[in-house]
């Protein structure tokens, strides 16, 4: 079952890509039990994916210039949890574009973190 859920902003498209990379770059080491994983596709997609019981899920993540779209495959067992996942990234998500509304993202490069 495909998951979707919108984040809207009101950044500008350069400092939202950047708040987003910095959300999942610190959800990846925060959560390092779920072997979360990511690697961006294009400028402003990120192929993401973590582990829980067992199960890899995998999703999305798309910085538009009023919004950041996830989209995650949730299997049939999992959808008891899955507003439980969205919210989880979507705080992550929301506390980076907060930071970048309110000038506090470090100076380090516009690039994509390594996955």
């Amino acid at each position: 079952m495909a998951v979707k859920h919108v984040i809207p902003h009101d950044l500008g498209h350069d400092l939202a890509r950047k708040a987003t990379r910095h959300a999942l770059e610190s959800y990846r080491k925060a959560l390092p039990d779920y072997d979360p994983r990511g690697r961006w596709v294009t400028a402003d997609r990120a192929e993401v994916q973590f582990t829980v019981l067992g199960r890899t899920l995998t999703g999305s993540v798309d910085v538009r210039p009023r919004e950041v779209a996830l989209h995650l495959e949730v299997p049939f067992l999992f959808r008891a949890f899955q507003s439980i996942a969205m919210q989880v990234v979507e705080k992550e998500i929301q506390t980076w574009l907060d930071k970048a509304r309110a000038g506090d993202l470090d100076d380090e490069p516009d690039e994509p973190p390594k996955a």
